[in-house]
């Protein structure tokens, strides 16, 4: 049996679950229910990181003990998972008597083999990320993640001899290219371990200093860098070194983390691993940061995101599938209320609610209820099929690789296709006609493509899944589903079954109302002035003649607009108007576009460029090549400007 092993970062007990939590917690869960589904047993591990500065400074100011402190904060992360509808097979928390033993023992090995070593260093250390920084790495003399000036700090401590292994961790990353995934990160660490000589690691505390921590078992007056004791967190929870779940899920080891903590993962991790005669993992999956109204979430501002209120208010499946649907696999996302508002409405109440109501009920209406038996098949519903397999193979295979925004998209072409076969098979002009052979293959179509659609949202939204299968008369039972297989089998839903007479699984929402401003202190009355007349209402101008027909924000939230870069550009064989385009969307392989673009510029004008591209355009071929998107122009008769962003965006941004 093959085997999958997921674990999210152990998260800092510094303060509450925010939205980024959730998201990782809530990634980890569906990537375990997939490989479930694809008959894979899988591990899912999550945690708290419970030592170190930060915490021991925190607790103070609270009035108490650190680890008083850690057991309320550690709790909170705790309750996080059901609230998301998340199940993890372990929650390791760094303060357990057997994660200490490990470490201890991780520690004692690689010193008795000569790579940890005492020494004096003096260098800048930011309290806030709990680390040394070189003078090459400040930015302005400033921390660069809290924008701080760092303390100079001279002590003796010990060192792990790091740098004995870059030249080990450079060819391990070129020979595995989903070691570190998606490119973008890879080549990032890869430029970070080419520039120059990696500097060994610091990794004690003097107890001078620091008492809260893990001991060093060959120095009592040390104890662990967090980092060091926190990353092995993901073999001592598998009972390393001789567990029988160490043995079973190391090898199948994928750690999910987002991009700020890329180098402890993709540098110090890794070279870790090797100095303790460990094998690396099999890879590290880098997502990006979830901005609020394209602001990076901060106490001060006053926009964190708390998931158990968006839980509360839209419910945990239309929470998670904003969540997998939203963000690109390394792209940052922006979270607005309006946006899942939109998502909800757009995707799940329009599309899919739309697509069960009507199916069930016409269901009722023409075969009372019951699961018709198909008959012969007509071009429309091989078309269909074809439509289905391609779907769920494109679902599939993005899923495998972290990619769920473009898995779901894929997805969605089969929600969507299903809506448009009912309008174009007309089912209650079958019946009218009393064509019920027709109408009974018909129908069959639809609710077996329906329950493929819900067997496969198991790994995003299990609660919705299930109901939507129970709705179909078809319970849920992983051990009888294989997902893989899906694609090519059919007739899996028996006729006969009675299904639900409605389905209200996703209602339309609106937005809530904002909360009233607070009442202000009251204050002497001005002198009253005469009033002025009341201004007359002005109506909204008449759209012109021949204007496009107004959109609600819902369709345009089906948009999905990203910033790339135009790798290469060249004429199409086959057709004079054409330019066979390479766009980098900081995914794993550039796209391909075609675009009627060669009589307005040459592919060296392009090539280089930035430019907006609609990225979930439905994939076709043009002249015989696949394009797998829409790059946009502004134009007039006589010119044609890229759209582009005013100033240098990452490729993969979204335009919002």
């Amino acid at each position: 049996m093959s085997r999958f092993f997921v674990t999210t970062p152990i998260f800092y007990v510094n303060a509450k679950p925010h939205l980024g939590h959730a998201f990782t917690t809530i990634l980890a869960d569906s990537m375990t229910r997939f490989h479930q589904l694809m008959g894979d047993e899988a591990f899912f591990l999550t945690g708290t990181d419970e030592h170190g500065d930060k915490i021991a400074k925190a607790s103070e100011e609270v009035g108490q003990s650190p680890k008083e402190y850690a057991d309320q904060i550690s709790g909170l992360f705790r309750d996080l998972a059901p609230v998301v509808g998340a199940k993890p097979s372990q929650f390791i928390r760094t303060t357990d008597p057997e994660h200490i033993r490990n470490v201890q023992k991780v520690l004692q090995k690689v010193y008795e083999a000569g790579d940890i070593y005492f020494g004096e260093y003096g260098g800048h250390y930011c309290f806030g990320c709990e680390r040394f920084y070189t003078e090459k790495e400040l930015v302005d003399g400033m921390c660069p993640d809290h924008k701080t000036k760092p303390e100079y700090i001279a002590e003796k401590n010990y060192f792990f001899r790091m740098s004995k292994y870059q030249a080990w961790l450079i060819q391990h990353i070129n020979e595995n290219p989903d070691f570190i995934r998606p490119a973008r990160y890879r080549n990032e660490v890869l430029s970070l371990l080419e520039s120059g000589a990696l500097e060994d690691l610091c990794i004690s505390r003097p107890k001078s200093r620091l008492t809260w921590g893990i001991e060093l078992p060959f120095d009592p007056d040390f104890v662990c860098y967090v980092w060091f004791d926190a990353l092995l967190n993901y073999v001592s929870a598998l009972g390393y070194p001789r567990g029988e779940k160490f043995k079973k899920f190391w090898p199948a080891a994928n750690h999910i983390v987002a991009k700020d903590i890329l180098k402890p993962h993709a540098v110090f991790w890794p070279t870790m691993l090797k100095a303790a005669g460990i094998a690396p993992y099999q890879s590290l999956n880098v997502h990006g940061y979830w901005l609020v109204r394209d602001t990076k979430m901060s106490k001060s501002l006053g926009n964190v995101v708390e998931p158990k209120k968006m839980v509360d208010t839209y419910g945990v499946s239309a929470f998670r599938y904003f969540l997998m649907r939203e963000m690109a696999f390394g792209s940052d996302a922006s979270f607005t209320e309006e946006a899942l508002v939109g998502r909800l409405n757009a995707d799940l109440a329009n599309d899919l609610g739309n697509l069960f109501n009507r199916s069930l009920a016409m269901t009722h209406k023409y075969f009372e209820g019951k699961v018709p038996s198909p008959g012969d098949e007509s071009m429309e519903d091989a078309e269909l099929k074809r439509l289905g397999r391609d779907a769920m193979q494109g679902f599939q295979a993005n899923f495998a690789e972290f990619r769920t925004a473009r898995a779901l998209e894929s997805l969605w072409e089969l929600v969507r296709g299903l809506n448009k076969y009912i309008d174009q098979t007309a089912p209650w002009t079958l019946y009218k006609n009393k064509n019920m052979a027709r109408l009974g293959t018909v129908m069959y179509v639809l609710l077996e493509h329906m329950r493929k659609i819900a067997v496969h949202l198991w790994a995003v939204m299990p609660e919705a899944s299930v109901k939507m299968l129970d709705q179909l008369g078809a319970a849920f039972d992983l051990d009888k589903i294989v997902l893989s297989k899906e694609p090519e089998v059919w007739g899996l839903l028996e006729s006969g079954g009675t299904v639900a007479a409605t389905s209200n699984l996703f209602p339309r929402v609106e937005l809530p109302e904002p909360a009233p401003p607070a009442p202000k202190e009251a204050v002497a009355e001005p002198k009253k002035k005469e009033a002025a007349a009341p201004k007359k209402a002005v109506e909204a101008p008449a759209a012109p003649a021949g204007a496009p027909e107004a959109i609600e924000f819902a369709d345009f939230q089906k948009l999905d607009l990203r910033v790339g870069t135009v790798l290469s550009a060249a004429k199409h064989p086959d057709a004079d108007k054409l330019l066979v385009v390479q766009v980098s969307l900081g995914e794993e392989a550039p796209r391909q576009i075609v675009a009627g673009l060669a009589d307005r510029f040459s592919p060296e004008e392009l090539t280089g460029k930035q430019v907006v591209v609609v990225a979930n355009l439905a994939p076709r071929k043009l002249r015989g090549l696949m394009s797998q998107g829409m790059i946009l122009v502004a134009k007039d008769a006589e010119v044609t400007r890229l759209l582009t962003a005013a100033g240098a965006v990452d490729d993969g941004g979204k335009v919002a």
